[in-house]
C-alpha cells in the first residue's frame, strides 16, 4: 500500500522524527497503543474469558501458565495489530482531517509499521504452533476476520454511509479474540465450549459498542470536521440515549451470562449496582452538556467494561483459587 502522507506537516517535530527507530516506535505506542495500559486489560481481558470458560464447566482451577502466557502474548499482539491495520484502513482519512497523529506528521512510516505487522504475526503462527497447534484454528478465524475488517469487507462505501452496520460489523473482532482466549481452555481440554460462553461473547461485544460510542460523545465546541462522533451524527441527546440503550442490553446479558455461571443472587447484585453507578454520568451529560460531563462517559464505559470482566470471570476464579 501507498503511504498516503508526506513526511512533514504543521504538527511535525523534527527532533522526533530523525530520532532512532526505537524512540520513534516508543512514542508510537505511548499515543496509539500504550503497552502497560493496554497489556493490562488485555490480561484482564484473557484472564476472565479462560476463568468465565471454566468456571462454566465446573472447574476451579485455572489453566496451565504456558497456556495463560502464551494467550496474554497473542490476545495482546492481536489487539496491536488491529491498531496497525488501523492506521493503513485510515491513512487517507487521518492525513486530511487529523494530521496530528503519529503516522501523518512522519513519525513512524506505513512501511515501518507494515514490517513490525510481518514479524508479529510470524511470532504468533510460530509460538502457537511450537506450544498448542490446536490453537492456530482460532487464530485463523480471528486473522481472517481482521483481514477483512481492514479491507472493510470489500464495500468501504457502503459502510462509511451507513455507520451503523460499520460499527456492527467491526465489533466482532472483540469476541473472536475472546473466542481464542476461552480456547485455551476447551479446545486445548478437548471440552465443548459452554453454552454460556455464547452470552460471555455477547456481553464482551456490547462492551465494545459501549466503547465505542462512549468515546465518541463530544460536546459542540470539541466536533472536529472529518472526525466521526456519534453526538455529531445523531446530535448529544440522541446519542447519549443510544449509549444508554446499548449499556442497558449489555446488563442483561452480563445477567444471563451470570446465570449460566451459576453465580446466583450476588451476582445479580453486583452487576445492578455497577450498572446503576455507571449510568449516572449519562444523566448527567443530558442535564448539562459539559466537556468534564463527556469525558465522564467515556470514562464510565471504560470501567463497566473492565468491571463486567472482573465480575464474570476474574474475580470468581481468584476466589477459587485462593480458597
Amino acid at each position: 500500500m501507498k503511504e498516503h502522507i508526506n513526511n512533514k506537516n504543521e504538527f511535525s517535530n523534527e527532533k522526533e522524527n530523525n530520532s532512532s527507530l526505537l524512540k520513534r516506535l516508543y512514542i508510537y505506542q505511548k499515543e496509539r497503543f500504550p503497552l502497560l495500559g493496554h497489556g493490562i486489560l488485555i490480561t484482564a481481558f484473557s484472564f476472565s474469558a479462560i476463568s468465565y470458560s471454566r468456571i462454566s464447566r465446573g472447574e476451579s482451577n485455572f489453566v496451565s501458565m504456558k497456556a495463560f502466557l502464551i494467550g496474554i502474548f497473542t490476545t495482546i499482539t492481536l489487539f496491536l495489530l488491529v491498531r496497525i491495520f488501523d492506521e493503513f484502513k485510515d491513512a487517507k482519512d487521518d492525513a486530511a482531517y487529523r494530521k496530528n497523529l503519529p503516522v501523518p506528521r512522519g513519525l513512524v512510516k506505513l512501511s515501518e509499521l507494515r514490517t513490525i505487522a510481518i514479524i508479529v504475526i510470524v511470532l504468533q503462527i510460530a509460538i502457537n504452533a511450537f506450544f498448542f497447534p490446536k490453537m492456530l484454528l482460532l487464530y485463523a478465524l480471528v486473522m481472517v476476520y481482521l483481514f477483512f475488517m481492514t479491507k472493510e469487507f470489500f464495500i468501504e462505501e457502503w459502510l462509511r454511509k451507513n455507520q451503523f452496520w460499520y460499527v456492527v460489523s467491526h465489533m466482532f473482532i472483540i469476541p473472536l479474540v475472546d473466542v481464542y482466549a476461552s480456547g485455551l481452555d476447551w479446545l486445548l481440554e478437548n471440552e465443548a465450549a459452554p453454552k454460556g460462553l455464547l452470552f460471555f461473547f455477547a456481553v464482551s461485544y456490547m462492551n465494545g459498542v459501549v466503547l465505542e460510542i462512549g468515546r465518541k460523545i463530544k460536546i459542540k465546541e470539541d466536533e472536529a470536521e472529518g472526525v466521526l462522533t456519534y453526538s455529531g451524527l445523531l446530535g448529544a441527546k440522541k446519542a447519549t440515549s443510544l449509549w444508554i440503550l446499548i449499556l442497558f442490553c449489555t446488563y442483561l446479558l452480563s445477567l444471563v451470562a451470570s446465570y449460566f455461571a451459576d453465580y446466583g443472587n450476588l451476582g445479580f447484585i453486583i452487576l445492578t449496582v455497577f450498572f446503576v453507578i455507571f449510568l449516572i454520568p449519562a444523566f448527567f451529560f443530558l442535564a448539562h452538556q459539559t466537556k468534564k460531563s463527556a469525558k465522564a462517559i467515556e470514562i464510565s464505559s471504560g470501567l463497566w467494561t473492565i468491571m463486567m470482566y472482573f465480575t464474570l470471570g476474574a474475580i470468581p476464579m481468584i476466589k477459587n483459587l485462593i480458597s
